[in-house]
C-alpha cells in the first residue's frame, strides 16, 4: 500500500492513481466525527449545566440551539471555501480555532459567555464538512463510495457517541471537563492533519463574493438539491427536538436519571449509525430515492411508538425509548446518506458548495428543532415533543413522495 504524499503534492494525484492508506481514511473519519461532536456535547448535560449556572432549563436550551444555528451559518459562509482554497489549510485553521472556542466554553463564567462560545463552536465545527469532501477528492473513483461512506460513519458516530462521552465525563467531573477534553481532542486532530494531509488543488478561481453568489445559482439550477435539502431539514427538526430535550426528560419524574444515563442513549443511536452502510448498499441496488422514503417512514413510526409507550410503566417506557431511538436514528442517518449520494452526483466540481447548501438546510432544521423541542416540552410535555417529531418526519416523507417536476 502506497504512502501518503508530502503536503506539497496535489491531492488529485493521490486519488487518481493509488489506494488510500487506511490510516489516512481513519484520520478523515475521526476528524469529521470529533469536529461535529462539538455540537452535541451540551445535550445530555443540560440538567447539570442549568443547575450549575443557576438558570432555567428553557434558557439552558439555547446552548444547543446556538450550536446548531452557528453550524448552519458556518456551513453557508465557510464550507464553500473548500472549493476555492487548499482544503488542507482550511482544515488546519479551523481545527485551531475550534480548539480555542471549546476552551472558551470550558472557562465561561456564566450563561451569556457560554452562549457566545456555543455560537462560535457551531460556526467553526463546520470543519467536519471539509473532511468529507476531502475524502471524496482523495479517493480513487472505484473506491469513492466506500471511502466517503466510512468517513460519514465516523461523522455519524461522532454525533451519537458525543452524548455518551459528555454524559459520562460530566457525571464524573462536571460539564466544564467535557469542553476541556474536547479541546484536547481537536488539538490532536489538528496536529495529525498537519502531519498527514496532502495539499488540495482548488476547483474554482471565483473570489469569495462570487463563490457565495454561485450558491444561489446552484440552488435555482438543481431541483434535486432543493428537494433533498427540504426533506432533510424538516426531518432534522424532530431529530434535534428529541435529542435536545431527552436529558431534561430523563432528569425529571418519573425517571430521575442523571446525565450519564442520558448520554448512554447515544449508544442506542450509534447502533442506527452503524447500520447506515446497509442503507447505502440498498441505495446502490434500488436507488437512493427508495431509501429516503423508507428512512423518513421509519423515523415517523419510531416516534409514534415512543409516544404510545409514554403511558407504560417506567421500565417498559425505557425499553420503548431505547428501541425507538435505534429506529429513528437509523431512519434519519439512512436518509442523510442517500441525500448526500443524490447531491454529490449533481456537479463534482461544486461538491463543497452543494454539501454546504444541503447541510445549511439540515442544521437550520436542527436549530429550529432545539428551540421548538424546548418550547413543546415546557407547554405540552414529553408527548408534545414526540408529536412534533412525528409530524416533521411525516412531512419529510411527503416531500419525498411528491412527484418530480
Amino acid at each position: 500500500m502506497s504512502s501518503v504524499p508530502h503536503s506539497h503534492q496535489v491531492a488529485a494525484t493521490v486519488g487518481a492513481e493509488t489506494a488510500l492508506p487506511r490510516s489516512l481514511v481513519l484520520l478523515l473519519a475521526i476528524g469529521a466525527g470529533m469536529s461535529v461532536a462539538s455540537l452535541y456535547y451540551s445535550q445530555p448535560m443540560l440538567g447539570v449545566l442549568a443547575g450549575d449556572l443557576h438558570t432555567s432549563s428553557q434558557l439552558a436550551g439555547w446552548v444547543p440551539t446556538l450550536n446548531q444555528l452557528g453550524y448552519a451559518l458556518g456551513i453557508l459562509l465557510c464550507a464553500p471555501l473548500g472549493d476555492r482554497y487548499d482544503r488542507r489549510t482550511v482544515i488546519l485553521v479551523k481545527c485551531a480555532l475550534l480548539t480555542l472556542a471549546l476552551l472558551a466554553g470550558a472557562l465561561s463564567p456564566g450563561l451569556p459567555a457560554l452562549l457566545g462560545a456555543s455560537l462560535a463552536i457551531g460556526v467553526i465545527a463546520t470543519v467536519a464538512q471539509d473532511f468529507v469532501p476531502a475524502a471524496a477528492t482523495l479517493a480513487p473513483v472505484e473506491q469513492r463510495g466506500r471511502i466517503v461512506g466510512t468517513v460519514m460513519t465516523g461523522l455519524l458516530l461522532g454525533i451519537l457517541l458525543s452524548r455518551v462521552g459528555a454524559g459520562l465525563i460530566s457525571g464524573l467531573w462536571g460539564w466544564r471537563a467535557v469542553y476541556f477534553v474536547a479541546a484536547l481532542g481537536m488539538a490532536a486532530v489538528g496536529i495529525a492533519s498537519w502531519r498527514r494531509l496532502p495539499r488540495f488543488q482548488p476547483t474554482t478561481t471565483l473570489h469569495y463574493g462570487a463563490l457565495l453568489g454561485s450558491l444561489a445559482q446552484l440552488w435555482k439550477q438543481h431541483p434535486a438539491l432543493r428537494r433533498a435539502t427540504l426533506a432533510q431539514g424538516v426531518l432534522a427538526i424532530g431529530f434535534s427536538a428529541f435529542w435536545s430535550t431527552l436529558a431534561i426528560r430523563l432528569h425529571d419524574a418519573p425517571f430521575h436519571l442523571g446525565s450519564t444515563a442520558a448520554g448512554a442513549f447515544g449508544l442506542a443511536g450509534a447502533a442506527g449509525a452503524i447500520a447506515a452502510p446497509l442503507a447505502g448498499r440498498i441505495a446502490d441496488r434500488r436507488g437512493p430515492e427508495l431509501v429516503t422514503r423508507l428512512g423518513a417512514a421509519l423515523a415517523a413510526v419510531s416516534f409514534i411508538a415512543m409516544a404510545l409507550g409514554a403511558s407504560l410503566p417506567v421500565n417498559a417506557q425505557l425499553v420503548v425509548l431505547v428501541l425507538g431511538t435505534i429506529g429513528f436514528d437509523l431512519g434519519v442517518q439512512a436518509t442523510l446518506v442517500s441525500h448526500q449520494t443524490i447531491v454529490y452526483g449533481i456537479d463534482p466540481g461544486a461538491r463543497s458548495r452543494l454539501n454546504a447548501l444541503l447541510f445549511t438546510g439540515m442544521f437550520l432544521g436542527m436549530s429550529a428543532g432545539a428551540a421548538l423541542g424546548s418550547l413543546a416540552l415546557s407547554h405540552l410535555g414529553w408527548v408534545g415533543v414526540l408529536g412534533l417529531a412525528t409530524v416533521t418526519s411525516l412531512a419529510a416523507l411527503a416531500v419525498r413522495l411528491l412527484p418530480r417536476r
